[in-house]
């Protein structure tokens, strides 16, 4: 438990340390076109295996390029896109893609259950802390803090990410997210992430 509130204690200097320079949504327009083929044009990926990028805070995309690009944080498909990006491409593109709407999606009707009582409530016998004490209850997530919105995203990409965090990928010793998300991970079962990845999927209907 102490790791995990240095963790969070860092990671809520960070943030409140930097002032966020915000980029310019038209000039990401025009810089966008080599993410829409993973990514779509507005940021709504068709592949499941890809993120949706639309309507995520602006600062969480722009702190994620900068990892990328530098290496923390490795995603085989990105990089030979990220090192020829510019401080202001990313704050740009990070614009573009936080303007857009996010398509949302729809959950398995069997796992609401399980998904939505980890969601809310996490799981006390483990000590899976509740997601939405920091992701929001309708999964808006936190942009001052740094975490993410996690309503509408493909299930199979956040299980993905879950799974990877359970297996203790993190983003350097520095990024004080990714390490609270190897520790939250580390105490769900399999069944806990499928669960819980697609309610997730469609949890923006619970803001409807």
């Amino acid at each position: 438990m102490s790791f995990l509130l240095r963790a969070i204690a860092s990671l809520l200097a960070f943030f409140s340390a930097q002032a966020f320079a915000q980029g310019d949504a038209a000039a990401g327009q025009a810089k966008s076109a080599i993410c829409a083929a993973c990514h779509n044009a507005d940021g709504n990926s068709i592949v499941p295996n890809w993120p949706k990028l639309a309507g995520q805070h602006e600062q969480y995309l722009a702190r994620q390029l900068t990892l990328i690009k530098a290496g923390d944080r490795p995603v085989p498909e990105m990089m030979g896109i990220t090192p020829g990006l510019t401080e202001q491409d990313i704050q740009d593109l990070s614009a573009w893609f936080a303007s857009q709407e996010q398509s949302g999606g729809v959950a398995d009707e069997s796992m609401v259950l399980v998904g939505e009582r980890i969601y809310r409530a996490g799981n006390a016998d483990s000590g899976v802390p509740a997601c939405m004490a920091c992701h929001g209850p309708v999964g808006e997530g936190n942009p001052l803090a740094g975490y993410p919105a996690l309503a509408g995203q493909h299930a199979m990409y956040t299980a993905k990410m879950l799974n990877g965090f359970r297996s203790g990928d993190h983003w350097g010793d520095d990024d004080a997210s990714s390490l609270i998300m190897v520790g939250v991970a580390s105490k769900l079962t399999e069944e806990e992430i499928t669960a819980v990845a697609s309610y997730l999927q469609g949890l923006y209907r619970a803001s409807e």
